[in-house]
């Protein structure tokens, strides 16, 4: 088991080579979610994820000077990059799947990238069949969880009395290592593990007492989308972590948007799901002090349009109607000035005359920017008053 002396060394081997990254204090979240929201910024690490210490303590600590991994992508940039710093050979073999910033970021560092199979899963069984270099396991090894533990150390360098500490989980490595150390130092502390509604592994295999494998669906927090938690790291998390949370992809959205429109932060979406935590459970965190761990800022930014717009639509931000109509002169601008009156703006508007619907009836897609969900329902609402039928 993870000792927090292990912890504690491993602070001192990387501290020359990788950020302290800020402990940032949120007045917009804390007003928000009627709590006080701190963010433990590791989306500003070098690399862009928290990975780079892990990696670094444990590349440190090799005699060989060929390192293999696989990853989907922040691991791999991770181990790229210290690999680099330390002058030693990399290869990282990624699942063709990986997206092709994460792909070309990584050759940015210096490594070798392979892509092999669909999945992680594959990619992480070729890997390890490479006998002539030194594997580095994304999350399954304790060089790499007490690389991570750093950051529940620096946390709790800058602040002492916290109710709870949320982060995100796939592998376990992060969340383990950080909730060794603030258990360690802080008994009484909460610690809470963060999983997509896509990628349930760790949560199933906490509630069952034993890991259970699932396959991950596609989802926007792909960074922690791994089918099966680590043995090492999950006997940490069954002693230390108080619970672990799932949250919708829409929730994980708005909590990108929220990074985004709030503070100005680029937050990729397994670093954004314990906003989305926050967001799901409010009033279980009412009152408290907590520390939301942001474990990257690597988002693809050919994703970026896609996610804001799921998470202003998800939010009440953006709605779009679909309207039957009577095809006579005067329908449609009868339709916009009920929108107009009520304060919204039309961003789209598209007269489907090849739509099924009655002859002498015209069906309307229109596309609104509201104030949110309330405001929806307001121009809903009156829309159906003044005789139109919204489908």
């Amino acid at each position: 088991m993870l000792l927090l002396s292990s912890i504690q060394e491993s602070l001192k081997s990387i501290s020359s080579y990788i950020h302290r990254t800020p402990l940032i204090y949120s007045n917009s979240f804390s007003r928000m979610f009627g709590c006080e929201v701190y963010l433990k910024a590791e989306n500003l690490q070098k690399t862009g994820s928290f990975k780079v210490r892990g990696a670094f303590n444990k590349l440190i600590k090799l005699k060989s000077d060929k390192v293999i991994a696989a990853s989907t992508g922040n691991h791999a940039q991770g181990v790229a990059f210290a690999a680099q710093t330390l002058g030693l050979k990399a290869k990282i073999v990624m699942p063709v799947t990986a997206s092709i910033v994460k792909q070309e970021a990584t050759k940015g560092y210096g490594a070798e990238v392979v892509l092999y199979g669909d999945s992680f899963k594959d990619a992480l069984n070729y890997a390890m069949s490479q006998k002539d270099y030194a594997f580095i396991h994304a999350f399954d090894d304790e060089d790499i969880i007490a690389g991570q533990g750093t950051i529940g150390i620096e946390i709790l360098d800058e602040i002492k009395n916290i109710d709870a500490v949320l982060a995100p989980v796939g592998g376990g490595g992060l969340i383990s290592g950080i909730a060794a150390a603030v258990k360690s130092l802080l008994p009484k502390t909460e610690v809470f593990g963060v999983q997509s509604s896509s990628a349930t592994s760790a949560y199933e295999s906490f509630i069952s007492k034993r890991i259970i494998e699932i396959p991950p669906q596609p989802t926007i927090a792909d960074g922690i989308a791994v089918g099966r938690v680590g043995e090492k790291t999950f006997e940490i998390i069954s002693k230390y972590v108080d619970d672990i949370i799932k949250v919708s992809e829409e929730s994980i959205a708005i909590a990108i948007l929220h990074f985004l429109e709030r503070k100005k932060l680029v937050v990729e979406g397994a670093g954004a799901v314990t906003l989305a935590a926050l967001i799901e459970q409010k009033k279980r965190f009412k009152g408290k002090k907590i520390v939301l761990v942001l474990s990257g800022g690597n988002i693809d930014f050919t994703l970026v349009d896609r996610v804001i717009n799921k998470g202003l639509v998800s939010n009440g931000r953006i709605g779009i109607f679909s309207i039957v109509v009577d095809d006579v002169p005067g329908s449609l601008h009868k339709l916009t000035g009920i929108i107009a009156a009520h304060g919204a703006n039309i961003i789209n508007l598209v007269n489907d005359r090849l739509a099924d619907v009655p002859i002498g009836r015209a069906m309307l897609r229109i596309t609104v920017e509201a104030k949110g969900l309330q405001h929806l329902n307001q121009i809903k609402t009156a829309i159906k008053e003044a005789g139109f039928d919204i489908i």
